[in-house]
């Protein structure tokens, strides 16, 4: 055994002897993560029972906070669901599930009402209908944003009605560590496998905490920190992903990770993102000597999808010997820069760069992982109990590369679908608490 893995084992063991797995707690619904995913998912089944919901730091501080952009839903009569669902399967390659496209993209104007109801405060234009933006690969105007940091009023909005909930516990700073499923506890090989909950690391104690659920929901974003260069947080280490694999949970499609054409290249910025409603406001691409080099690639210009954009962008970087390229949006007012994009032309100036007249210098970088572990149209894996909505799962919506602003829609879609699909079953299923309290005893050899 390799000497890391040995040390690591033999903490485990220690933990053991010394009792730190005694402790037990059990609820009717376990979730894992506190980005827009889990937090809807628990506010959807918290009148029906109690919710566990851990995050490995505080509550707020996820991938959800940080988005820019928007979320994206059919809004007005020149679009349509069919307008949608092609850009979706477009951007994606064609590789994404068409059902699965049609089915979050039908239930678009449903979210954006729930976010609404939930106390979100969507951008409105002077007659105080909402200001729609477009993105890269869009073809019409739907994105709902909140001036350029939509994840940050949506995250505010879910954490005060989580926080507001008497049924759902919020156990912060708590990471978790592996999967407890049947098949670990009793020794044997069973198919197919059930989840029993989760063992979870207390950060501040020490202390590993056996969580039971009948239900577990992973909701823990992505894995984009594995790369050296990625605007994910640090939180994004695919942890999710990991526990389920061990579990011998589905994954697919892990190849599929998708680079965000524009990061704020300046090295003490940290892969600060220059959202692409930047883009869809009218920016340029250009390269070190000025040249719009974007029509060279694609027809849509600087609103291709992700992909092509980032490609282009690593093509001519590597073709003309840059360190980067820059995004010119220095035509529009300087009011209506300041008023569009606040938070990124306050960053920008903290790096000494004026985007209302100076071009932003970008490179791509890791930003969403289109695969992850397998899940059907609920949110389920192929472990009874276990479901993973968001980021780390591969539903079929994404294909090859994700639509721009698709992300959080996702994310309301299926957090809502997998609470309205399972809401039953801790009322009829075998209970879990005698096979929880064999799993205190910490995970198998």
């Amino acid at each position: 055994m390799p000497l890391t893995l040995s040390v690591k084992w033999n903490r485990l063991k220690s933990l053991q002897i010394t009792g730190h797995f005694l402790m037990k707690l059990t609820s009717d619904y376990l979730v894992v993560g506190s980005g827009i995913a889990g937090l809807c998912y628990a506010l959807s089944v918290a009148d029906r029972g109690q919710v566990a919901l851990i995050t490995k730091r505080e509550i707020a501080t996820t991938a959800t906070r940080l988005a820019q952009g928007g979320i994206a839903a059919v809004a007005t009569t020149n679009d349509s669901f069919e307008q949608h669902m092609q850009d979706t399967m477009e951007a994606g390659a064609w590789l994404p599930d068409e059902e699965i496209v049609r089915m979050v993209v039908e239930n678009g104007p449903a979210a954006i009402q729930a976010l609404v109801d939930w106390g979100v405060q969507f951008s409105r234009g002077n007659d105080e209908s909402y200001d729609l933006t477009r993105e890269g690969g869009h073809s019409q105007r739907r994105i709902y944003h909140v001036k350029d940091e939509t994840g940050k009023e949506i995250e505010r909005a879910l954490v005060e009605a989580v926080q507001a909930h008497p049924n759902i516990n919020v156990y912060e700073n708590h990471t978790a560590v592996d999967l407890i499923t049947e098949a670990k506890v009793t020794r044997r090989r069973i198919k197919p496998d059930r989840c029993l909950g989760v063992y979870v690391l207390n950060c501040d104690t020490g202390q590993v905490i056996t969580f039971g659920a009948s239900i577990t929901v992973l909701a823990t974003g992505g894995a984009g920190k594995v790369y050296l260069y990625t605007c994910n947080p640090d939180i994004a280490t695919g942890d999710g992903i990991a526990m389920a694999y061990r579990a011998g949970a589905t994954i697919a499609n892990m190849e599929f990770m998708q680079f965000h054409p524009t990061t704020l290249f300046h090295p003490h910025a940290k892969s600060f993102l220059i959202s692409e409603a930047v883009r869809g406001e009218g920016a340029v691409l250009r390269r070190r000597d000025g040249y719009a080099f974007m029509a060279d690639y694609h027809p849509l210009k600087d609103l291709a999808p992700r992909d092509i954009v980032a490609r282009a962008i690593d093509n001519e970087m590597k073709t003309h010997g840059d360190d980067c390229v820059f995004l010119d949006i220095t035509h529009k007012p300087h009011a209506y820069i300041t008023d569009r994009f606040p938070h990124i032309h306050e960053t920008c100036l903290s790096y000494g760069i004026d985007m209302t007249e100076d071009a932003i210098p970008v490179v791509p970088a890791a930003h969403y992982l289109c695969g992850g572990i397998k899940v059907d149209a609920w949110g389920e894996t192929d472990i009874d109990n276990l479901f993973a909505i968001g980021e780390v799962a591969c539903s079929g919506l994404h294909g090859a590369n994700r639509l721009a602003s698709n992300s959080l829609l996702e994310c309301l879609v299926f957090g809502e679908a997998a609470g309205r699909s399972r809401t039953t079953r801790t009322s009829r299923q075998p209970s879990t608490t005698a096979a929880v309290s064999r799993s205190s005893r910490g995970p198998a050899r």
